[in-house]
């Protein structure tokens, strides 16, 4: 096995666990990274924010985002801001709290400063940058009732000059945990994710509708469908344009009604052209709740996940995909295994990750609860 060695970038100031499409890390124009929010080993919010300095190896930690927050978004500006929005506060449970306010972290301050508040509270959602300097949240999660909750068609766009947040049009379809990736030319593709189908996030079914918004009209228009509905997945843009979708899966069931446990090891690709999904190269397995990152060469570097529901640890493996070649190369894996964790491509090449699940449910020493890791590493091409 070759294609890159992984070495250690030391200690988290505290264990974290980020699940979500956009609560990761984040690369600032001076080259660190920040990680701010996720939630301990039971999945209570928290607010702790850390920074990895590349040149000295070292994190710090920062100052807290004032309100605790999981299963937000991190969404670095063009003026080099980070713009932190909605997510949910306090303790995990049946209904969780989702929050509309939203927070600017300016890097150079170490500083956090109000940005207004959502249209519209919600957590899972997508966030993408515009070509303008906008940012389009899309969709999440929020109340139906004091009893129940609901999947979102709305979406809406923070100014980053006036610190305001306006409604525009509506998705055409009602989706969370679902990622999305701005393409070249200016639109907003979003691809599969997740619908609630029951009183909670805990009954839903994933989506094999796509969906692009274009800044311009303000609109969203269907595109091309996965081959089967996929939640947990990656979007990953390629250097011509086309955007990779790896692994996920559909476990609460199909249309026949089947529960599916495994996460699926098949990987599409969309043309933005034609607004077609094409069948890739399987991965060599199956694999959710990772992580997909482009390299400097055009390759990706897909790294651990789990198979849910069976989802009783992280993986240590990682792959890299050639689009041209359209094949897949084991590569060394990470020293510690990991799912719901941060990675980021850094300005030199490498890649960082933080974080995650190491062990979760029985195979917990609890027997219930997640067991984080404060590790991080690095991945060198």
């Amino acid at each position: 096995m070759s294609g890159g060695v992984w070495s250690s970038a030391g200690q988290l100031p505290w264990e974290r666990n980020l699940f979500g499409a956009t609560s990761g890390a984040v690369q600032l124009a001076d080259g660190r990274v920040l990680i701010t929010g996720g939630s301990d080993g039971r999945l209570t919010a928290q607010a702790g924010t850390a920074l990895f300095d590349p040149r000295a190896g070292t994190w710090v930690e920062g100052k807290p985002v004032p309100t605790a927050r999981r299963m937000h978004s991190t969404t670095l500006l063009a003026d080099g801001r980070v713009l932190v929005a909605g997510g949910y506060g306090g303790a995990n449970s049946p209904l969780v709290r989702p929050l509309a306010g939203a927070e600017l972290y300016d890097p150079v301050a170490d500083a956090w400063t109000p940005a207004g508040e959502l249209r519209e509270a919600r957590y899972a959602h997508s966030a993408t940058l515009l070509a303008d300097g906008r940012v389009l949240v899309a969709g999440g999660t929020s109340l139906r009732s004091p009893a129940s909750e609901r999947s979102l068609t709305s979406a809406e766009l923070f100014d980053p000059v006036t610190r305001e947040w306006t409604t525009t049009r509506e998705m055409t379809d009602a989706r969370s945990f679902h990622p999305a990736v701005a393409l070249p030319d200016g639109r907003v593709l979003v691809a599969g994710g997740w619908v609630a189908t029951s009183r909670n996030w805990r009954g839903g079914a994933a989506l094999a509708y796509c969906e692009r918004y274009d800044p311009a009209a303000g609109t969203w228009t269907p595109t091309g469908s996965f081959a089967a509905p996929l939640s947990s997945h990656q979007l990953t843009l390629l250097a011509d344009g086309s955007v990779l979708a790896t692994g996920g899966g559909d476990y609460e069931g199909g249309a026949d009604g089947r529960l599916d446990p495994y996460s699926r090891a098949t990987v599409e690709r969309y043309d933005p052209g034609s607004g077609v999904w094409a069948p890739e190269t399987d991965m060599p397995c199956g694999r959710a709740q990772h992580r997909a990152v482009p390299l400097p060469t055009g390759e990706v570097l897909v790294m651990g996940g789990t198979t849910d529901v069976l989802g009783d640890a992280g993986f240590r493996s990682a792959v890299r995909y050639d689009p041209l070649a359209r094949s897949w190369t084991p590569v060394p894996g990470m020293a510690v295994g990991r799912t719901e964790f941060a990675a980021t491509a850094l300005a030199d090449g490498r890649v960082l990750v933080a974080g995650g699940s190491v062990r979760t449910g029985p195979a917990t020493p609890s027997g219930g609860y997640h067991l984080l890791t404060r590790t991080s590493e690095l991945y060198s091409p």
